[in-house]
């Protein structure tokens, strides 16, 4: 988890850096956040959070986005009657490039793209004799994307998406929901 948080200022910082001047031109076209439902293999649904980075290409078609992003989730469970304890927990860092289609006001999309996962499990159920194990792993995971933006042309426009993260031995269906921030967009002006 520790090598996430690192990790994390210089991901930002390298997806969201000027270009050296013979490399591609990447603009910040927005921000978007969303929560999630996730369903992780021999799991029941949680929710989890995350947030990613629209940039644009100058090389790149301008259907094609590329998204920088970070996903959190924990599951927790607790069961009084044998004392046990388990909590796991999953932070992403990863990269997709999504290609986004005309359909009116509506703009569907589809992408692909790869994670990495930092996957901790702790479980504690002193009856058994468990006593604070725990377990951490990284995994890389490649993921397909598909999803719906609502909104095209606003300053804040919505979308639902669905993905899956092929994480070894844990793969994962994820129900997105959420918000972009669009900075090329004026605000509409006040009435």
């Amino acid at each position: 988890m520790r090598t996430l948080f690192a990790s994390l200022p210089l991901l930002l910082a390298f997806s969201l850096a000027p270009p050296p001047a013979h490399a591609a031109a990447q603009a910040l076209e927005g921000i978007e956040a969303m929560t999630a439902t996730v369903f992780e293999r021999g799991q029941s649904s949680f929710s989890g959070v995350g947030l990613r980075a629209r940039l644009k290409s100058s090389v790149l078609a301008t259907e094609v986005d590329v998204l920088p992003w970070i996903e959190y989730w924990r599951n927790a469970t607790r069961v009084d009657d044998f004392d046990l304890r388990a909590t796991r927990r999953d932070a992403t860092l990863g990269c997709d490039v999504r290609w986004n289609f005309r359909a009116g006001n509506y703009r569907p999309y589809a992408g692909a793209g790869f994670g990495l996962h930092f996957l901790a499990s702790d479980v504690d159920v002193p009856t058994a004799g468990i006593v604070d194990a725990n377990e951490s792993v990284t995994k890389g995971a490649l993921a397909l994307m598909g999803g719906l933006r609502l909104g095209e042309g606003e300053r804040f426009s919505e979308f639902v998406e669905v993905r899956y993260h092929a994480v070894p031995r844990a793969g994962q269906v994820k129900l997105h929901l959420g918000v972009s921030w669009n900075l090329g967009v004026a605000a509409p002006p006040p009435q």
